[in-house]
């Protein structure tokens, strides 16, 4: 028994430090704020201050985590990003996490992993002060802690799944569009339920949902504690709920067209990605491009499809949930009232393919295909790895090597 416990455990340790290199290493490249970092870093700056609110469209606890990494290494580019490269692990590890729970397989689990970290859009996420790298921690980790909880013993049950409903709690803390996994983790519950009664053992129907929702609520409202300690407009018990509406406001506000902006229905086609960076800085020209690898984006439509096509044809209950995790991350989008949509929105539907590429490969009995295609990926992240690290370029137009489409340009 201990060698079935410490083998997981070892892969996940030698998976964390891996990742935590790959995110870790040129992280200050450039050194100057990229992006949506313009929005976000100086709001964290004024969070930590408590001066007074500032950036009210999202909920505090994204940017409460960047002011932490500021607070740690200081107002430089490492202390911008470090916590978003921890957050780039966590996702990776909830990544092994959740296939480890659905299969039972270290090897299933760690090619997961590998694809998640090798997909390039969350590597640039682990590498820039964004709370795309947040948010996918905490949903990533939530579901592993509420999957835990369905194999666990009757007297650990409650504590891991009230662990999970926090977790999600706080996903909806960083960005509210994470709100609708608390949903989905109910009515998947329920669902679980009605066919294999022994799960989640000792824990009903209505004290399981009200848990769920008690907690996550409660969890999202705790991350609001630093608002209360403003020098200036303070929030209150009485304007906590007013807050929200005025968020939402902010959120459906009709918008001005914008040159990056796509549709929720062109995105997993990879099909029009955004530059983060391209330009002169720190004495070479530099570029961040915010693109899927090839692989992982347009193999995991298909291993989605296969997995449909699997649950229709068998029943296999993991391969729907692992289907429907995907169809449901990217359906939120078709309901969601934002003017504008962008790519990176897309961020947790990428990384619930690379789930289902692993779960398809697992379920289909294909380990040399599996091994082959993670070749593929690797290379491919090799390939475009100067033009998503923000790594000197020869000139101007060196960007040119990349652009497989012209709506890459």
């Amino acid at each position: 028994m201990r060698q079935i416990v410490a083998r997981p455990a070892i892969a996940a340790i030698l998976i964390g430090l891996a990742a935590q290199t790959l995110f870790s290493v040129g992280v200050t490249r450039p050194s100057t704020l990229v992006f949506d970092e313009t929005h976000y870093v100086p709001a964290a700056r004024v969070l930590a201050s408590r001066e007074r609110p500032t950036n009210t469209e999202h909920p505090l606890l994204g940017k409460t985590l960047i002011a932490t990494g500021i607070g740690i290494f200081g107002d430089t580019a490492l202390g911008w990003r470090a916590m978003s490269t921890i957050a780039g692990t966590a996702t990776v590890l909830g990544v092994f996490a959740i296939l480890l729970l659905l299969f039972g397989s270290v090897a299933t689990a760690s090619y997961g992993a590998l694809f998640a970290a090798v997909n390039m859009t969350l590597f640039v996420h682990a590498r820039i002060a964004m709370l795309e790298p947040f948010l996918g921690a905490f949903v990533t980790l939530g579901i592993a802690a509420l999957l835990w909880a369905m194999r666990s013993p009757r007297e650990t049950v409650v504590r891991r799944w009230l662990a999970g409903a926090v977790l999600l709690g706080l996903a909806s803390g960083v960005k509210w569009t994470a709100a609708p996994y608390v949903a989905f983790a109910g009515i998947a519950f329920l669902a679980v339920r009605e066919k294999m009664p022994a799960a989640w053992p000792g824990l009903h129907r209505i004290p399981a949902l009200a848990m769920l929702g008690g907690a996550s609520v409660l969890a999202y409202l705790a991350t609001f504690w630093p608002a209360f300690q403003y020098r200036e407009g303070a929030l209150t018990l009485k304007r906590l709920i007013p807050f929200q509406r005025e968020m939402y406001a902010q959120q459906t506000q009709v918008l001005p067209p914008h040159p990056y902006q796509s549709t929720w229905i062109s995105w997993p086609f990879d099909a029009r990605p955004i530059w983060y960076l391209y330009e002169p800085v720190d004495g070479a020209v530099r570029g961040i491009l915010y693109v899927g690898n090839p692989a992982i984006m347009w193999g995991g439509l298909i291993a989605v499809a296969w997995l449909a096509w699997h649950w229709l044809r068998t029943g296999d209950r993991a391969a729907a949930g692992v289907a429907l995790l995907w169809a449901g991350s990217l359906g939120i989008w078709a309901v969601i009232p934002k003017s504008l949509g962008f790519y990176y929105y897309y961020h947790l539907s990428g990384v619930f393919l690379c789930v289902a590429l692993a779960a398809a490969f697992h379920l289909a009995d294909r380990p040399r295909a599996r091994w082959w295609f993670a070749v593929g990926a690797l290379t491919l992240f090799v390939y475009f790895y100067p033009i998503i690290s923000a790594m000197a370029l020869p000139g101007d137009q060196a960007f040119n090597r990349w652009m497989w489409f012209d709506s890459w340009r």
